[in-house]
């Protein structure tokens, strides 16, 4: 399953940097998040419920960051289990890519793989659930990351 994405955010590309690698703002942006945890310069943990199509389950996982080039790229590789539901494994690649002083494009393209149950309930609706995850957690990011700009300092 391969996805691609594009999302326009109000903030220097710097802070939007920063907010990729903070994990209470990751925390923040996650759909069904419980958890992440910075586990090193490169590496975070997490726990999350996520939906894909008719299974729900709690998956736990590892995403490390790899070929980094701040505050421009990098590549994150993850993987996850989810107990009875399966598994997921894959990677994406984030660049930024400063418009003008105020604002970053923030594009994406990430494959993945699942397995157990989550393989048998079908590719086009995986895919489409993976996609509204993705949407749902750039949404969230890109309007916090320009709210917090635009916020007076104190």
């Amino acid at each position: 399953m391969d996805m691609s994405g594009e999302y326009r955010i109000k903030a220097p590309r710097a802070r939007v940097w920063e907010a990729l690698n903070d994990a209470e703002t990751l925390g923040a942006c996650i759909p069904g998040c419980e958890s992440v945890e910075k586990v090193g310069d490169d590496a975070f943990i997490g726990r999350a419920v996520i939906a894909l199509g008719p299974v729900k389950a709690k998956f736990s996982g590892k995403v490390t960051l790899t070929d980094l080039d701040p505050p421009s790229s990098y590549r994150l590789v993850g993987e996850g289990t989810g107990g009875a539901a399966g598994f997921g494994k894959g990677g994406a690649v984030v660049t930024l890519t400063e418009e003008d002083a105020q604002t970053t494009m923030l594009n994406y393209t990430a494959e993945a793989q699942v397995g157990g149950k989550l393989a048998q309930i079908g590719s086009r609706l995986i895919q489409s659930s993976a996609k509204k995850i993705a949407d749902d957690f750039f949404a969230k990011f890109a309007a916090r990351v320009a709210s917090e700009e635009a916020a007076p300092a104190d």
